[in-house]
């Protein structure tokens, strides 16, 4: 796999400033255009035994991924729902299960266009197959974990491989095991053009095809006529935005902070319930700090757009405030990130959260940072690096005796 700062470089220069500036890709409405891939594929939610693969065509089709361990791709998997395959439509997501953990794969994707689908007939056209490529899965009992964590893109792509450029890598050596998108990727979502310019495609051409990224929500996300479809792009847990998994010596716990504004606002022409929703996410949280999983973590620590805590007094942090706070208190955790003020901050625990909270800074340059996580079963260490490569936050924190 290409994993060292050598490869990035090569991606970069084939991708030339032309990946500064969003691109037109043809959309399934395009029909004198043959089939084609208009992004990934891209990867989601990887664990020791299985891994999500995405990708999407400029026409329908019935799509698969060839893969398997080492250099052979010689299983083949795709998508079903209730019996019937997933077919006829454009964005695929595959999940390949029964892998071997700490192993290296190859895979591949193929889509073969459906031209017809009419009562019991269907027909099928041309199919495309795109490069093999590879990932790892991570091994049972990873000693360390490594995370690069982005917020407040707001729709400047070019962030993306500037930053990771810059600052992702130590020498030659690449500082991610995965990718982080705090929320507000974008000021709102239009169309699935804009999903893809300033989200997908940017990872895509430098990592995502290999390593694979997590996209939180952001306020901004909850805004505009696209963005009740965001979640047909991604693949979650349980198609939620609030989830927790471990990685290596980490728990960590995903939580949707909602937005900014009361639900009456006039912004959401009355479409809006984003209290109910933190509600139900503070009664999962509250199970999610009793389970097994999150009481054995070496490191716990929680990732969520708008901090309760030092983000103002707008309703969605006074609201964040008073649901999750009490639970984070009490859950112990070790450090919370954070972005949403576009104003780069460290916060050290005091009388009113019992733990350190990070804040990354905005999408002007100056003030773009980017996280950077590392642990090992003994020390978490944070470092929040401003464009310019000042480091502007940092912490070791030793693992608690709990």
């Amino acid at each position: 796999m290409h994993s060292d700062r050598r490869s990035f470089l090569e991606k970069m220069s084939q991708i030339g400033a032309l990946s500064l500036i969003p691109v037109t890709s043809a959309l399934a409405d395009n029909t004198d255009e043959n089939n084609h891939f208009v992004a990934g594929p891209y990867l989601q939610n990887i664990g020791h035994d299985e891994v999500t693969v995405m990708w999407i065509t400029s026409k329908n089709c019935f799509s698969w991924v060839e893969y398997g361990e080492g250099n052979y791709a010689i299983h083949k998997a795709f998508a079903y729902n209730n019996g019937l395959i997933e077919a006829n439509k454009r964005i695929h997501k595959i999940t390949l299960t029964n892998l071997k953990p700490g192993l290296s794969h190859k895979y591949k994707i193929v889509s073969t266009e459906i031209t017809g689908f009419k009562n019991s007939k269907v027909e099928f056209g041309e199919t495309i197959t795109g490069a093999m490529l590879g990932f790892k899965t991570p091994a049972l009992n990873e000693d360390e974990v490594k995370l690069v964590i982005f917020n407040d893109i707001h729709d400047r792509p070019q962030i993306i491989p500037q930053l990771l450029y810059r600052h992702g890598y130590t020498g030659n050596a690449r500082d991610y095991d995965f990718v982080v998108f705090n929320g507000d990727c974008f000021d709102w979502l239009s169309d699935e053009q804009q999903l893809i310019d300033h989200l997908i495609k940017p990872t895509t051409d430098i990592f995502s095809n290999e390593f694979p990224f997590i996209l939180t929500q952001g306020n901004h996300e909850c805004r505009g006529s696209f963005s009740r479809q965001i979640p047909d792009y991604f693949a979650y847990p349980d198609n939620k935005f609030y989830y927790a998994f471990t990685r290596g010596p980490i728990r960590l716990v995903i939580l949707d902070s909602g937005e900014d504004k009361a639900d009456d606002s006039v912004e959401y022409g009355g479409l809006a319930a984003f209290d109910r929703y933190r509600e139900t996410q503070a009664k999962w949280l509250e199970k999610e700090i009793a389970s097994k999983e999150f009481k054995k973590a070496d490191f716990r620590v929680v990732l969520i757009h708008i901090s309760p805590y030092h983000s103002g007094d707008w309703h969605g942090t006074l609201h964040c405030q008073k649901v999750f706070g009490p639970l984070l208190n009490k859950a112990k955790i070790d450090i919370q990130i954070s972005g949403h003020t576009h104003r780069y901050m460290t916060h050290d625990a005091d009388a009113t959260h019992n733990y350190p909270i990070v804040i990354g800074g905005g999408p002007l340059e100056g003030n773009r940072t980017l996280i950077k996580l590392r642990a090992n079963k003994k020390e978490l260490n944070l470092k929040m690096v401003r464009d310019d490569g000042e480091v502007v936050g940092k912490y070791a924190i030793q693992k608690k005796n709990r």
